[in-house]
């Protein structure tokens, strides 16, 4: 027992040590993760380390989800919800069919070909949004990549499910298929919102402190999960559903010390469960290359090799196709007159590198058929999967960064101007609101600077209680109306998302700040 914490420990050393490498050698944090891992793997003596696919399913996917539908604009996701849904569901789609027909043309059979394109179809948004931070990237490349990368998990374990039961059960329905697709995902959206609702109403009636809200947040993603997985549905849509919900309405229930304090929370919780993971994933290695057997290792990864080189293709392809496809919309020719962007277009098409829900998926297969029988190629399955992964994260991780400044994307609003705008938005809402509800102090003190300075004043000098707890009143109001505010410039999407972000935490650090100075 004392060996597994010192070792968990150790990883957690780890990750820290190469976030703090990644940032000088400019490399991109969850690529650096998988290489150390590898590294790691190769020390003689270490203790084989297995990375559990329900730990992964259970305990690392519905929190990493969550936190993703949270920081999503609802705005730009259902903007650009034809492109989302193309990828996240068309491409997996056809990408399983796709790799199906490459294993029946190695030589395997069809169901094995489908199970192992569903497990290889969903990329990881989480290493292309490290890559790109710091880089001049298209707004729209950045809500379609990360909207493709909350659906996109569910509709590829959905498909890598029907094809294990088809090798397990040896028989497969289309039609039956189709169906309890559209079962599982519909129920599992319901049964997230249920929640959602749920949840919303026990922290908005029920007397919680910051701590127990901030708590409160962690545990949901879990409930929705396992509720939704218990009946047999989606629990992946169960938690994105939930949480895009919960995210757009968080104004409402929770307050703002509990924001906050569920803020640094998650902030600290996503990071070390993103580290964990891809470092598990290069920890991988030695188990992967020992469950080969018979099969040669220079066999498995030329197969490994064509495969990726597929799946790449593949997402090129189908995004370009889309993208101009869409275009035979009138709809959609009056809503964006102009053609796709087709450096915009090649770089989601590049941006496909395989994570965690892959290799997870890949390590559920289960060791024998229902037969007794050893389950048909499952090392090989597993291995494949391995050099997928890594051969997209390193080819296309590392060349990102040099395609996107290749690629001279033009400034879409430097941040510094947006920010500015935004700073002036939110002080014309204050100075309104001032003139509207104080107009005695705004007729004293002819800015609400000078009426801070006002306020240092009483304080120093021991005003009477009854200035102070005015002047406190008005601070309150003024947060309150610039909030709201900034609800408006948020569903409205005239400022960069990340933008208003920081400025809701900063006005929930002065709210928070006054919710403890007593009246």
């Amino acid at each position: 027992m004392h060996h597994q914490v010192l070792l968990v420990l150790s990883l957690l050393f780890a990750i820290g040590l190469l976030h703090v490498l990644s940032s000088k050698l400019r490399v991109s944090f969850p690529i650096l993760l998988v290489l150390g891992g590898l590294a790691i793997s190769l020390i003689p003596g270490l203790p084989e380390i297995r990375l559990e696919p329900d730990l992964v399913f259970l305990v690392f996917l519905p929190p990493l989800l969550y936190e993703s539908a949270w920081d999503t604009s609802w705005h730009d996701f259902w903007e650009n919800r034809r492109a989302i849904f193309i990828q996240a569901v068309g491409l997996v789609f056809f990408t399983s069919c796709v790799t199906a027909l490459l294993g029946r043309a190695l030589g395997f059979p069809w169901a094995w070909g489908f199970l192992l394109g569903g497990i290889i179809s969903p990329p990881d948004a989480v290493a292309a949004a490290s890559v790109f931070k710091g880089l001049r990237v298209p707004k729209s490349a950045l809500v379609i990549l990360e909207g493709e990368s909350l659906i996109n998990d569910a509709s590829s374990l959905i498909v890598f499910r029907f094809a294990l039961a088809t090798i397990l059960t040896g028989r497969f329905s289309a039609g039956e298929a189709a169906l309890q697709f559209v079962v599982v995902s519909v129920v599992g959206v319901a049964i997230g919102l249920l929640l959602a609702r749920v949840v919303f109403w026990i922290h908005q009636h029920l007397p919680l402190s910051a701590g127990v809200d901030a708590a409160l947040t962690v545990m949901t993603p879990y409930l929705m999960y396992l509720i939704a997985e218990q009946v047999h549905c989606s629990g992946v849509l169960a938690v994105v559903a939930g949480g895009l919900y919960l995210s757009f309405r968080a104004h409402e229930f929770l307050r703002p010390s509990s924001r906050v304090q569920a803020n640094g929370v998650w902030s600290t919780l996503s990071f070390l469960l993103n580290g964990l993971v891809f470092i598990l994933i290069g920890l991988q290695l030695p188990m992967m290359v020992g469950g080969l057997g018979d099969v040669p290792v220079w066999s498995a990864i030329a197969y490994g090799l064509i495969v990726s080189a597929t799946v790449i293709v593949v997402r090129i392809g189908w995004t370009f196709v889309s993208a101009y496809i869409m275009r035979l919309s009138p709809a959609r020719r009056r809503a964006q007159p102009l053609p796709p962007d087709p450096r915009v277009v090649f770089l989601v098409a590049w941006s496909g590198m395989r994570g965690v829900v892959s290799l997870a998926s890949a390590l559920s297969i289960p060791l024998l058929l229902d037969s007794g029988e050893p389950f048909p190629q499952r090392a090989l399955c597993l291995f494949i999967t391995f050099v997928v992964i890594l051969s997209t994260l390193v080819l296309q991780g590392l060349s990102l960064p040099a395609i996107i400044r290749w690629l001279r994307f033009e400034p879409e609003g430097e941040p510094h101007e947006q920010r500015s705008r935004l700073e002036l938005l939110l002080a014309r809402a204050a100075a309104e609101h001032l003139r509207q509800k104080y107009a005695r102090e705004v007729a004293q003190q002819s800015t609400f600077a000078r009426l801070l300075a006002h306020y240092d004043e009483l304080t120093a000098a021991s005003a009477p209680a009854s200035e102070e707890a005015r002047y406190r009143e008005a601070r309150r109001s003024i947060v309150a109306v610039q909030r709201l505010t900034l609800l408006r410039v948020q569903r409205e999407a005239t400022v960069e998302h990340e933008l208003t972000l920081d400025r809701a935490l900063a006005l929930d650090l002065e709210a928070a700040s006054l919710e403890d100075e007593p009246d």
